[in-house]
């Protein structure tokens, strides 16, 4: 009965914002003050929620406690109603389930969920990581990233995944919409959610139900009135939009996707401050790209 509940609420339905998490320019430490106030101000820009210890929350070089500080200061700094759906991916299914159980422990509706990180899994692998986490009890929106993880979660696995009950919705990273297409076919009851930037419109419009994306960090409140006319099918507002935004929107989908969007920040006026290692700065040329097509989409009129 909760899980059919928490379903019915789908917390991870509109504009959910992947955050990036602050480090001290000095010591590299996680700024949790600095990052709860970046959570208040997502939430008074208009997004429904924030998707903390994702990949562009650099969750693999936080430590343990770092990233349970993370969670926790997201759950302190939301508002009612605001929905703080973590990412619990790991490199096998005993990790995973323990931030799985943290999250339930702590309040969290729902969480994210990748395939396992260690290796290439295979199908049988996919699922039984999937089975273990499920047992925690929690919605988990599956995350489709086949570049990082090389593992991709084709539409049939997802039925799969779908008709065991083990995963309520997809982040869909593949940069391909017709997949859209493809699940609205053969998972019907699956939500669709558009997760790479610089293809968000195509996914909207294939029947994505909420968009967990990387830019809205910089430029949340014209990223969420982009999302409002796209999902009404507003193409006269929304297409000039995703247009002006579209030289941003691509660097959610590039190796330095973190750095470009912490440097858009910056720019913004945000802090989006450094990353920590293995990531570096970015290249002159790209920092230079980034902060022109930011300035302009500032200029333009996007907050």
């Amino acid at each position: 009965m909760l899980l059919e509940v928490l379903v019915n609420h789908a917390p991870w339905r509109g504009v959910l914002v992947a955050t990036t998490v602050p480090f001290h320019p000095n010591t590299l430490d996680v700024d949790l003050d600095t990052y709860a106030e970046h959570v208040r101000w997502l939430a008074d820009n208009g997004c429904q929620g924030v998707v903390p210890n994702g990949s562009l929350g650099e969750y693999q070089v936080l430590t343990d406690d770092e990233r349970a500080a993370v969670l926790r200061t997201a759950l302190d700094a939301a508002p009612e109603g605001f929905s703080v759906m973590p990412g619990v991916s790991a490199p096998g299914a005993r990790e995973a389930r323990r931030w799985a159980d943290e999250a339930a422990e702590a309040g969290c509706s729902a969480v994210m969920l990748l395939p396992p990180t260690a290796y290439r899994a295979d199908e049988a692998a996919v699922l039984a990581h999937y089975r273990e986490v499920a047992k925690v009890g929690l919605p988990i929106v599956a995350y489709n990233n086949p570049v990082d993880t090389r593992v991709d979660l084709t539409p049939p696995l997802l039925r799969q995944l779908y008709d065991e009950g083990l995963v309520v919705a997809v982040k869909e990273f593949s940069g391909d919409p017709r997949r859209g297409y493809e699940l609205a076919e053969l998972a019907p009851g699956l939500d669709l959610l558009a997760g790479a930037d610089d293809v968000a419109l195509e996914l909207l419009l294939a029947g994505a139900v909420g968009w967990i994306g990387g830019y809205p960090n910089a430029i949340p409140a014209t990223c969420v009135q982009f999302y409002d006319a796209a999902v009404a099918g507003d193409l006269a507002t929304a297409l000039p939009l995703y247009r002006m935004l579209h030289e941003l929107l691509r660097w959610d989908s590039r190796v330095e996707f973190v750095q470009a969007i912490k440097l858009s920040m910056d720019v913004a006026g945000r802090v989006g401050g450094p990353s920590r290692p293995p990531r570096q700065p970015l290249s002159p040329a790209a920092a230079t790209a980034v902060r022109d097509a930011t300035r302009r989409a500032l200029t333009a009129g996007s907050r």
